[in-house]
């Protein structure tokens, strides 16, 4: 493969169009390999590591640039961090770029599910994380919590911007579906810049919200098994927890291929591994059909994720010279971020249960902002001191 530089799509050389660097097809392979094979905690986590390490260590991206691509994923649908990798990967490296930070990110986590799903049919039963993950989420909490605050001071341009981000929040935590809550925060934003300017709208935002069904049999086989995770990567919105809703809805209830002890031990495995959730896929893929299962789910629930980014991914830059479509970008990032600490409310109150862990927690933050300690390390740190905690208290 060759290691020249390839830019990004809209210019002819070989540049960087959002900060003029150099990236090469190798450092994007590189980069997004690594964080697949280390980045624990879920999308909040994922998302945070990659603004630290692409924002803030390699300048790949502006802030502002970063926060456009979150809320361009956050519009469609399919796993958000995923999404925002392979935008990222369009952006830098042109349609080859989409294709392989996309394909770097998710193979190493679909590579061990499929390996844990392989013991699992052998077996009977999961390996043993619980150390590893009592060790890894509260230091997620840290490097979520510092990445909030650097967006947050760059998202939140306006006084409007900061009202929007409190409402945003308390409807976050309150349930409201993180889809309505990004419109409505975006319309909102949108609203208030046409009425400062008194002027008619210019290019609204044009983004495509997959929302066909595909018919499948109720038969067990390969093509079915492929149709029914294309659905699920087409209309999914939201977290691994929204998946989870779809899956027993459709492999459970409807069709009875799994028993529902066995799609909560798919989901453990898309949560004790590093990399997208959505390779729960991966895992059910193994159970029903062995390799040739694994691959077609795993193909099957992130298609859309490539397709729909190759169309949206040209748009963001035209929708952030518009006025009033770059105000409902702005609304929708402001939306992004209040999603996302939602969810690390929700997984800090799950995760800093004792001393140990809080302790944990405040070190990986301070560790960022003071010291910008890499986060991929501080995520191995945690694994390793949480094993050898586990262990200490047996």
């Amino acid at each position: 493969m060759s290691e020249e530089a390839v830019g990004g799509p809209s210019t002819s050389s070989h540049e960087n169009p959002t900060n003029d660097v150099r990236v090469s097809i190798r450092e994007l392979a590189l980069f997004f390999l690594r964080l697949g094979t280390t980045a624990f905690g879920g999308p909040a986590a994922h998302i945070a590591i990659m603004e630290d390490e692409l924002v803030r260590r390699r300048r790949w991206l502006s802030r502002e640039t970063f926060l456009d691509l979150l809320g361009a994923s956050n519009l469609i649908p399919g796993p958000s961090s995923s999404e925002l990798a392979i935008h990222t990967g369009y952006l830098c490296g042109g349609r080859v770029g989409l294709l392989l930070a996309g394909i770097c990110f998710i193979l190493p986590a679909a590579l061990m599910v499929m390996a844990i799903g392989a013991l699992y049919v052998h077996y009977g039963e999961l390996p043993a994380m619980e150390g590893i993950l009592y060790g890894v989420k509260p230091v997620v909490i840290g490097v979520v919590l510092q990445a909030l605050l650097g967006l947050a001071r760059t998202a939140i341009k306006t006084s409007l911007l900061g009202v929007l981000s409190v409402v945003a929040l308390g409807l976050a935590i309150g349930g409201l579906h993180p889809l309505l809550l990004l419109l409505l925060c975006g319309f909102a934003a949108c609203a208030s810049a046409l009425f400062a300017s008194r002027s008619a709208p210019g290019a609204l935002p044009a983004f495509t919200i997959g929302t066909a069904t595909i018919g499948t049999a109720t038969g067990l086989s390969m093509g079915s098994l492929f149709l029914v995770f294309l659905k699920m990567g087409a209309i999914v919105f939201g977290s691994g927890y929204v998946l989870l809703a779809f899956l027993r809805n459709d492999l459970v209830l409807h069709r009875g291929w799994l028993t529902d002890a066995q799609l909560v031990d798919a989901v453990a495995v898309g949560q004790i591994t590093p990399g997208p959730v959505f390779t729960t896929a991966t895992f059910i893929g193994y159970v029903l059909g062995g390799i040739r299962g694994a691959i077609v789910t795993t193909v099957g629930i992130f298609l859309p994720a490539f397709l729909l980014v190759a169309a949206s991914g040209p748009l963001v830059p035209k929708i952030r010279k518009s006025k009033v479509a770059g105000a409902f970008l702005n609304g929708v990032n402001v939306a992004s971020l209040a999603l996302m600490a939602a969810v690390s409310w929700q997984l800090g109150r799950a995760s800093l249960v004792d001393a140990p862990t809080a302790i944990m927690a405040v070190a990986a933050f301070l560790g960022l902002v003071l010291w910008r300690v890499n986060s991929a390390w501080l995520v191995l740190c945690g694994a390793l001191m949480g094993a050898v905690l586990r262990a200490t208290i047996r």
